[in-house]
């Protein structure tokens, strides 16, 4: 469970860098070339979307990295990253699999750290 947990965690930590480099680099490029009405619009919450750019995959990525030794930890990690990827970026086409695959990953997690299983 920890290995499958830690696989699961790092997969969607690098897909959820890829989701976050376009979110925070659309927010940027807003700012910089500006709106087009009914064409480019700005994010409601800016703010809001630059951290969760760059939050969530990193605790998808420390709490795969982590699940190994402390799986309890690893799981909330990566359940809080499931968490922010989903009220950052909502559920859609492009972020379905990293937000399923950390909220496997911390589910596994969690369990394995509960059941104290070693690999």
């Amino acid at each position: 469970m920890r290995r499958t947990a830690m696989i699961l965690g790092i997969i969607s930590g690098i897909w959820g860098m890829i989701i976050g480099f376009f979110g925070y680099g659309y927010t940027e490029f807003i700012d910089w070339f500006g709106e087009v009405p009914d064409v480019i619009e700005q994010v409601d919450n800016v703010k809001k979307t630059r951290a969760t750019a760059l939050l969530s995959p990193v605790l998808a990525l420390v709490g795969g990295g982590l699940v190994i030794s402390r799986a309890l930890v690893g799981g909330v990690l990566l359940l809080l990253s499931a968490l922010g990827m989903y009220l950052g970026f909502e559920f859609g086409v492009f972020t379905m699999f990293p937000i399923t695959l950390c909220g496997i990953a911390g589910l596994f997690g969690v369990l394995a750290g509960l059941l104290k299983q070693a690999d």
